[in-house]
């Protein structure tokens, strides 16, 4: 295809374009607004193309970018050259909402998603592929093993759906693992009932130590320690779904 792939970048670039319509597919319609991170070859790019939109890509290696325009994938216009990581995605689309999606390089996947998160009032749908553990730790419910902080995070402003499983052939070097698309739809009241700067603290540092109680993981942040004597802090996180944790915020705020 005239680009190598780089492991340092953690690229594996889809050769499947049944995978990539299915992918595809997942947009809204209605929706104006689209940015793919790391398009690679172009291959989803192509059938996002199709949905009509107004499309960007965001990629970071200057081979892919040189493909993508020398093979008229793209307007030069609507490729930002940069690292999804360090730009401020604010302005891409002049202040409007934009839809994310792509099949992301799994070393930073997750980075990915704490992003989109940081950004979720400009973000209303986002889509992709993942690292198949990834993809069920961000989906995973309460109480199962696979449960954690992205599983929270992404569903105290998100809802969110594992869809499929996509084998390793699909891709060009195949991973040594399976990836697995999700979904995630903003909920139409995505603001938490607690301050949201201590509901990401909390959460993090409840599962940092998640084999622990409650009590003894926030014992930390907790000034009021009679509010330790509440059942809730006898749990461990894994057993609390998002509104719980909202409720251990409220109690910790005093309120």
């Amino acid at each position: 295809m005239g680009v190598r792939a780089k492991k340092y970048l953690g690229q594996h670039f889809l050769k499947d374009k049944n995978i990539a319509r299915k992918i595809a597919g997942l947009i809204p319609t209605g929706i104006s607004n689209v940015l793919e991170i790391g398009p690679g070859t172009g291959v989803l790019t192509n059938f996002l193309k199709d949905k009509k939109v107004n499309l960007k890509v965001i990629e970071i290696d200057s081979e892919s970018v040189d493909y993508l325009i020398k093979n008229n994938i793209l307007p030069e216009k609507d490729i930002l050259f940069a690292d999804f990581l360090k730009t401020d995605i604010r302005n891409i689309f002049g202040g409007e909402e934009f839809v994310v999606t792509g099949n992301f390089p799994y070393n930073i996947s997750s980075q990915i998603l704490f992003k989109t998160l940081e950004y979720r009032e400009m973000i209303p749908f986002f889509s992709g592929m993942f690292q198949k553990e990834v993809g069920e730790r961000i989906t995973a419910k309460a109480g199962n093993k696979t449960y954690g902080i992205l599983s929270v995070l992404s569903q105290a402003f998100y809802d969110t759906s594992y869809l499929f499983t996509v084998k390793p052939s699909v891709f060009l070097p195949p991973p040594k693992v399976d990836s697995g698309v999700i979904k995630m739809v903003r909920k139409e009241d995505f603001q938490l009932d607690c301050n949201e700067d201590l509901f990401f603290k909390v959460v993090k540092t409840a599962f940092n130590t998640r084999r622990k109680m409650m009590r003894s993981s926030l014992k930390t942040i907790v000034k009021n320690k009679e509010i330790l004597s509440s059942p809730v802090f006898e749990k461990r996180p894994e057993q609390l779904d998002f509104k719980e944790f909202e409720g251990v915020v409220r109690l910790i705020e005093g309120r």
